[in-house]
């Protein structure tokens, strides 16, 4: 090398022909003593000398690439510099490119294949180099393009190959007479050699004369050239530029390819760049199809598509339209499951999928989940396993084979740590559903449960440092024996004594097996000695996991399938433990596994009512919440008698009502009323009832929800609690509730059509309502409510014709005894403001036609008439006595100017008597509120301490007898102990 750095031709090829050398800076060092050359000639006649060296070597040897890329970069070296200089007068005379190629045409005729083809290979190199604006001079053009044409017509395939790339650049698609395309094509039609036909079809310029002889090659003999056809269709070939019988061609053969390899092609390269041309729109890809008349070729490209959504390819739209589709497919019956077994695949092919993508969802570190994007990336991939585990319902289990396989990934699944906590409740639904007995899968669960906590782990014993140390010392004994038996191996060979030479042979293959023994235990001590052990894991992650799997287990259960001895380990071992644990999430699935299984087992509902109505009053919301929905569940399949039965045994819950509240609050267990204590059950409903005043709304209203399933199924028979519901359903409080709302709204219309016991009840919650909307302070949110209709929905509610069976009794209706309790009402007070509504709800009910009854309210009616004093109600009383009376009364009624009153105190006040029946625990019990003055506010508000309970009269003025007579008529009980009682009173 000079001084200079310019190095010389002979040392610039030796050095070429090393790959790890920087070829540019040997261009450029030999370049620059190339361009202070004033006489090339020289130069270019020794760089040819050493050219040939490599030209005659047809083997791809490394050395020779080396020097023929180190040739086309030193001879495209000027254009670059033009490039660099940006000059628009530079000239375009290129000596050294126009010597090489002058060089390699007239090499081209060679005798040697090797020199043809090493010609064509740097005449291709030299082209591809070029700048895409390059210049070439056009005799130079031509004299390249008829070598060309004749060397791609060469005997030996490596020049064709070569000959047909170097043309690559001389093709001219808009002239139809182009005679590199005209070889091209010639080619492509007769060359025998695949390889050459390949070439060709990766370097042709696509144009309408080209495209048909580009599909020709797609039902070409060789896998290599359809499947590298179907490559070019889908990178150069526009969808819109192929007919539609071309598409459907192409997807007919390609699809069903004997080559695997091709039909991955047309899935994994045609499919997707078609899509991509239409922006994504499947729809639109089918409208490019005949789909009439080539339905199936339609479905198996549906099919293809679905498989080839690669994980990546995934996105929470396109996973929600496959799953919605075959749900709606499935919908269809039979003619759907046709359908569904051409768009899925099969169970075991889609199950191994869905393993390779659960297993590729992320598991993030700490330090990832500050990264909202990586975050938002795991949430995604969640759901997009969502909806792919909801996809397995749609999968054809009959098949032993696909149903084995599905089990056994989900199980998989399941028991995989990296498995998202999110997913597990769904994939443990989707095992369930696939195992129908119930001892099969509560075995399949607890051993996945066990695998999860306890799983195997390898435990390493220790090497004894003093075992190992007394082995090495009988290695080295054993050792020096061998050395010295053979030492005296050879003496006695010398000395010619064979027959100890023998003896001492057999002791040296003793020493060495004993050698050998002592190494084999020496490096089985060396190896760690691993024991399986399990370790059980007691971390958050683990229990909500294991709590998880069991819940979902005991709630697809059987409710008639007992707890056996599996589930009992469970509850002994995972979820009793798990109830004081320390993580709220933990703690309240283990409170919805307590009551799930309490549900298989009354002796365990027994055991732990009392533990869930504590946790129900002192844990958090969301636990409390699920305790409360515990406490309802078992209540409503055993009844208040596993109250009983707790009680006999544990204590009844703290409460925190006052005396007033829980006398309020009492109701029935209609099933078991003479086996429920008082005291028990009734601390439970002042419970329910606190927790209807919550301000937490979740809790007030899965507390109202509960209500209404105990009531709705005949569990409990309270009008007070009916009012406090109807109160809660209306008080502007809940407006933003909107579960509460519809809750309640669907179960008092539904509760009042079951049967004519419940429109009693709507009955007689009727007064006390109307009375707690009266009377409440103008603070209260409930003297907003329009207590108009209020009493609008209570007479809806109690109309004969809303049964869904009407009663067999038609003499007496509900409304009969609504009247009687409104008109007692008005008598108390015939001057309160809400008589009016009295009067105007009296006109609204729908009284039955019996004789008696219509006598009986015309008597009431006309007492009234003689004691209110506002005209509305008057005309409204008049104008319903006028309806009670036959034709005959009806002219003397309207001659008839005032009425006297049958029964009047000395102050002037009618007193009327009304029977309010309160049961509870089977026991029918009677109490009388006799009329009397008023009671102030001040009283109202000692009496109630939540605003709403309605007080009792304490003044005991005996009625009139008509009046008592007709009372006793209109509510057809027993009431003559009561009487009597009263008499001896007063």
């Amino acid at each position: 090398m000079t001084a200079d750095n310019e190095i010389d031709i002979k040392e610039a090829f030796q050095r070429a022909q090393k790959g790890h050398n920087n070829k540019a800076k040997l261009v450029a060092s030999l370049k620059s003593r190339y361009n202070k050359l004033e006489d090339k000639s020289l130069f270019h006649e020794e760089f040819a000398h050493y050219l040939k060296y490599a030209m005659i070597v047809y083997k791809r040897e490394p050395a020779v690439e080396n020097v023929i890329e180190f040739v086309a970069r030193f001879a495209t070296k000027e254009e670059e510099e033009e490039e660099e200089e940006d000059d628009d007068d530079a000239e375009d005379d290129h000596p050294f490119q126009s010597f090489i190629f002058n060089f390699l045409l007239e090499s081209h005729k060679a005798n040697s294949h090797a020199v043809r083809f090493r010609v064509c290979q740097l005449i291709n190199k030299l082209l591809g180099s070029m700048a895409e604006n390059a210049q070439i001079d056009d005799d130079l053009f031509d004299r390249i393009h008829q070598a060309m044409l004749v060397r791609v017509t060469d005997k030996f395939p490596n020049v064709r190959i070569q000959a047909a790339l170097a043309m690559t650049r001389l093709q001219q698609p808009t002239d139809p007479d182009c005679p590199t395309i005209n070889a091209f094509m010639l080619i492509l039609e007769n060359d025998t050699n695949a390889e050459v036909r390949r070439a060709v079809l990766s370097c042709i310029a696509m144009s309408p004369r080209t495209l048909p002889k580009v599909l020709k090659r797609t039902r070409d003999i060789k896998e290599n050239v359809r499947k590298l056809a179907y490559q070019v269709l889908a990178d150069k070939v526009h969808i819109k530029a192929l007919s539609i019988a071309q598409r459907v061609s192409l997807l007919q053969q390609g699809l069903h390819d004997t080559s695997e390899a091709v039909r991955e092609v047309v899935c994994s390269r045609l499919l997707p760049a078609w899509l991509l041309r239409l922006d994504g729109n499947i729809i639109e890809l089918l409208h490019r199809l005949d789909v009439e008349n080539c339905a199936e070729t339609a479905l198996e490209t549906l099919k293809a598509i679905f498989k080839n959504i690669l994980t990546e390819d995934l996105t929470c739209e396109n996973v929600l339209y496959w799953r919605a589709l075959c749900e709606f497919i499935r919908s269809k019956g039979d003619d759907g499951d046709e359908m569904l077994e051409q768009v899925l695949p099969d169970a075991a092919t889609y199950a191994d999928y869905l393993c390779g993508y659960l297993k590729a969802v992320p598991v993030l570190s700490e330090e990832q989940r500050a990264d909202f994007n990586q975050v938002e990336l795991v949430m995604t991939k969640e759901f997009i396993s969502h909806q792919l585990i909801h996809l397995i319902g749609c999968l054809d289990t009959n098949e032993e084979g696909g149903r084995k396989r599905v089990l056994a990934v989900l199980q998989d699944m399941l028991a995989l740590p990296q498995t998202p906590s999110s997913l597990v409740f769904l994939l443990t639904e989707k095992l369930l559903n696939l195992i129908p007995d119930d001892h099969r899968r509560i075995q399949t669960v607890a051993e996945i449960i066990s695998d999860v906590r306890e799983p195997i782990t390898e435990a390493s014993q220790p090497v004894d440092e003093n075992e190992s140390r007394r082995r090495q010392v009988q290695l080295a004994e054993v050792k020096v024996r061998i050395l010295e038996a053979k030492q005296t191996l050879e003496d006695c060979i010398s000395a010619q004594e064979f027959s100890r030479a023998a003896e001492l042979k057999d002791t040296i293959t003793d020493l060495e097996n004993r050698r050998n023994q002592i190494l084999q235990e020496i490096a089985e001590s060396n190896q760690v000695a691993d024991k399986e052990v399990r370790t059980e894991k007691n971390d958050p992650d683990t229990l909500l996991r294991c709590l998880t799997m069991c819940a979902e287990l005991l709630k697809q259960m059987n409710i008639k399938t007992r707890i056996g001895p599996t589930i009992s380990a469970l509850m002994s071992s995972l979820i009793l433990p798990s109830i004081a644990s320390a993580h709220p999430a933990v703690r309240n699935m283990a409170v919805v596994c307590l009551g799930t299984c309490a549900l298989h087992s009354k002796e365990l509902a027994k055991t732990h009512m009392v533990l869930l109505l504590q946790i129900a009053q002192l844990d958090e919301v969301k636990i409390r919440i699920s305790a409360l929905r515990d406490i309802i569940d078992l209540l409503l399949l055993f009844g208040f008698q596993l109250l009983s039965e707790t009680a006999a045994t544990e204590p009844a819950p703290p409460s925190q009502s006052s005396p007033e509240n829980q006398d309020d609050d009492t109701a029935v267990a209609t099933e078991e009323k003479a086996d429920v204590p008082e005291d028990t059950a009734q601390s439970i409903l002042v419970m329910l009832s606190e927790f209807l005043d919550s301000e937490v709304s979740d809790l007030r209203t899965e507390t109202a929800e509960g209500l209404a399933k105990l009531m709705y199924t005949g569990r409990i028979s309270s009008a007070k609690m009916l009012s406090r519901l109807v109160l809660l359903w209306y008080n502007p409080v809940t407006e933003d509730d909107i579960r509460l709302r519809h809750c309640l709204g669907v179960f008092f219309q539904l509760y009042a059509r079951e049967s004519r016991a419940h429109q009693e009840v709507v009955e007689e919650s009727f007064l006390p309502t109307v009375r707690t909307l009266m009377n409440a302070p103008a603070t209260s949110p409930l003297a907003e409510v329009d207590i108009n209709n209020v009493v609008e929905l209570f007479v809806e509610l109690t109309r004969p014709g809303a049964l869904i069976k009407p009663s067999t009794n038609t003499e007496v209706c509900v409304h009969d005894y609504m009247a009687v309790r409104i008109c007692g009402e008005m008598l108390k007070d015939p001057t309160a403001p809400e008589v009016r509504l009295y009067a105007k709800t009296l006109s609204n009910l729908e009284l039955s036609r019996d004789v008696t009854v219509r006598e009986d309210m015309q008597t009431l009616l006309q007492q009234l008439v003689q004691v209110v004093k506002d005209r509305v109600c008057l005309r409204a009383l008049e104008k319903m006595i006028y309806q009670l009376a036959d034709s005959k009364e009806q002219a003397e009624l309207l001659s008839t100017t005032a009425l006297q009153p049958l029964d009047v105190n000395a102050d002037g006040m009618y007193h009327w008597e009304v029977t309010r029946v309160f049961v509870f625990t089977g026991q029918r019990k009677a109490c009388t509120a006799k009329g009397g003055r008023k009671p102030s506010r001040r009283a109202e508000s000692s009496e109630e301490s939540d605003g709403e309970n309605v007080p009792e009269s304490a003044s005991m003025v005996r009625p009139s007898r008509r009046a008592k007579t007709a009372a006793l008529e209109k509510t057809k009980l027993d009431l003559n102990p009561l009487i009597n009682q009263e008499a001896n009173v007063s």
